[in-house]
């Protein structure tokens, strides 16, 4: 099977209900260990804060020298 047959067939929405139903139960299934999910919010919080607070003071700081100059 070649790369871009395989590719579209991962892109194809001709999916059965059945086939969306399996594999969302197989979803439903993965056990997170205590600790997990407070691990996952602590590396959101690493990844997406740093880009929020540069987004902030990038949007403060045009506000800044537009309108703080009185």
């Amino acid at each position: 099977m070649s790369f871009f047959s395989r590719f579209r067939e991962v892109l194809s929405n001709k999916k059965t209900p059945e086939q969306l139903s399996a594999h969302y139960d197989k979803m439903e299934e993965l056990d997170l260990e205590k600790g997990d999910f407070t691990a996952m919010v602590i590396a959101a919080l690493i990844t997406f804060l740093p880009v929020l607070i540069i987004a902030m003071l990038v949007i403060f700081g045009g506000l800044w020298l537009l309108f703080g100059r009185g």
